[in-house]
Order: structure tokens, then C-alpha cells, then sequence
């Protein structure tokens, strides 16, 4: 396969896992872990792994003038992306969550127009739109706003991170052209944990421990080991061979899989109108992942 598909698969798995993992999060905050402890937790389990995997990785330096980069990216991207998502998820529900989410490559497409000057072409415009309509048609339809205590703090908290999740990809394609994926990213977690200790420390110091179920203790690695290391891996893989705005509309996958999980676990049922979003998602994603000439 061209590096091209592999780019793609890694695309559609990080879109599984974050699908799966608006659940998952879901059980573990705010009952048993506060969301900025969750964060301290996920951010600095991922360093760990980052620094242990990059020990077998290539050996490079970093140009000194790449560190501001670098620092920007672990704000947009670790700190403020996932302070913002948790403590709003922990406000609003996971559907109005996934909702706001889908907004992400929408915010990519416009802020690649301006500050890379990518043409907006009417193909990708038009898929990205498609993309929305059937994200919105199958996470809404036949749903209602529950487990919401506070939904306007949380869904202006979840778009806050759609925002801040679309500057990092833009940040971070300039640092993929120029190096490989272990050479950096363990320093965006470094720089990005930095950031996020201050303000989850005291939550995480709270967790009584003796009280967390061993299912929510794995659900906690999954979120650290999968929805962390592994997702930010695959995005760094597949930015290297697309464009910020193909990787974003990638969002609208996961709503599809939620569903899909959902279904396979007996919580929701499968619908001829969820069936229909599903055929929009697949036909607005790969309008943007056709390209017309090379990256």
C-alpha cells in the first residue's frame, strides 16, 4: 500500500478510538476522577511512553528556533485542547459534545485558508459539509439532552477545544515536514504537562483510590495508553502524508463509531436514518480525501 493508504488507515483508527472514547471518559469524571485530574493523569502517562518509545527512535536535534513551534503546539494541542474538552464533557453530555466536535474541520479548513493559503476547493467544501449533515442527523435524531448539569459552560468549553485543536494541527504540519514523529512529540507532552499540572494536581492529590473499580482503573489506562499515546502517534503519521483539513473531517467518524460500538454492546439500535448519516459521513470523507494532484 502507498503511504497515502497508510495515512488514511491511521485516519480511521484514530477516529474508532476517539469514537469509543467519549463513552468511556464519560464513566470515569466527574464521578470518581475530576476532569483536570484526569487530564494531570492521561497527559503525564503519555510522556512517560512518549519518552520511552523515542530511546528507539531516530536520533535528531532540534533547531533551536523550532521550540517556540513547539511550545505553541503543546498549548493548542495538549494543555489547553484537553482542559477545555474534559471540563466541558464533565458540563454537557457526549452527544451536544460530539456535536460541537464536528466543527473542528470547518475551523481547520478556514484557518488553512488564511494562515497557509490553501485554496478552498468547492469538492472539499462540499464534503465537508455533507460530512456535517450526516454527523448532525445521527447523533441527534431520537436523542435528548441528558446529563447535562451545565450545557452552555460545556458546549462553549467543547467548542473552545474544537478551536484549539484546529490551530495545533496547523502548528504542528510545519514540525511533521521536518522531522520525524518521536523527535518531537514527547517534547510537546513534556511542555504540555508543565502546563497542565498547575491546574490539575490538587484534583488529582483527591482521587480516593480505594473506591475506583477495577473496570473504571482500566478504562482510566485506556484513555492514557489508546486515546492519548497511540491516537497522537497515528495523527502525527497521517499528517505527514495529508493536508491539516483532510485530517480534521476525519471527526465526523466518530460519532459513526460510537454509534457502531454502541450498537454492538446493546445500548442503541441501529436505524434506517443512522444508516443514511452513515453513507453522507463516508461520501463527505471521501470527497475531502480525493485529491486532484499530488500533496
Amino acid at each position: 500500500m502507498s503511504k497515502r493508504t497508510w495515512a488514511l488507515i491511521a485516519a480511521t483508527l484514530v477516529s474508532i478510538i476517539y469514537g469509543v472514547t467519549f463513552t468511556i471518559a464519560k464513566d470515569v469524571m466527574p464521578k470518581y476522577v475530576a476532569p483536570f485530574g484526569f487530564i494531570s493523569m492521561r497527559v503525564g502517562g503519555s510522556v512517560l511512553l512518549f519518552w520511552l518509545v523515542s530511546f528507539f527512535g531516530p536520533k535528531e536535534t532540534i533547531d533551536k528556533e523550532d521550540y517556540p513551534r513547539i511550545v505553541a503546539a503543546a498549548f493548542f494541542g495538549v494543555a489547553f485542547n484537553m482542559l477545555t474538552f474534559f471540563k466541558g464533557l464533565s458540563y454537557t453530555s457526549p452527544i451536544m459534545g460530539a456535536v460541537l466536535m464536528v466543527t473542528t474541520p470547518m475551523i481547520v479548513l478556514i484557518l488553512s485558508a488564511f494562515i497557509m493559503k490553501e485554496r478552498m476547493q468547492k469538492r472539499k467544501v462540499f464534503g465537508i459539509v455533507l460530512g456535517l449533515a450526516g454527523t448532525v442527523t445521527l447523533i441527534l435524531y431520537g436523542r435528548s439532552m441528558v446529563n447535562a448539569p451545565n450545557a452552555t459552560l460545556g458546549n462553549l468549553l467543547v467548542f473552545v477545544n474544537a478551536v484549539s485543536y484546529g490551530f495545533y494541527l496547523i502548528l504542528v504540519k510545519k514540525l511533521m515536514d521536518k522531522y520525524n514523529a518521536f523527535t518531537f512529540v514527547k517534547w510537546i507532552y513534556t511542555f504540555g504537562f508543565l502546563m497542565v499540572l498547575p491546574f490539575g494536581w490538587n484534583e488529582f492529590h483527591a482521587i480516593s483510590w480505594a473506591t475506583v473499580p477495577v473496570d473504571v482503573l482500566w478504562k482510566i489506562g485506556f484513555v492514557v495508553v489508546f486515546s492519548t499515546f497511540l491516537t497522537y502517534l497515528l495523527n502525527l503519521i497521517s499528517m505527514r502524508e495529508l493536508k491539516p483539513t483532510t485530517v480534521a473531517v476525519f471527526i465526523y467518524l466518530q460519532p459513526l463509531f460510537a454509534t457502531i460500538f454502541a450498537v454492538s454492546l446493546n445500548k442503541d439500535e441501529l436505524t434506517w436514518v443512522k444508516l443514511f448519516s452513515a453513507v453522507l459521513i463516508f461520501a463527505g470523507v471521501y470527497l475531502v480525501t480525493q485529491k486532484r494532484s499530488a500533496q
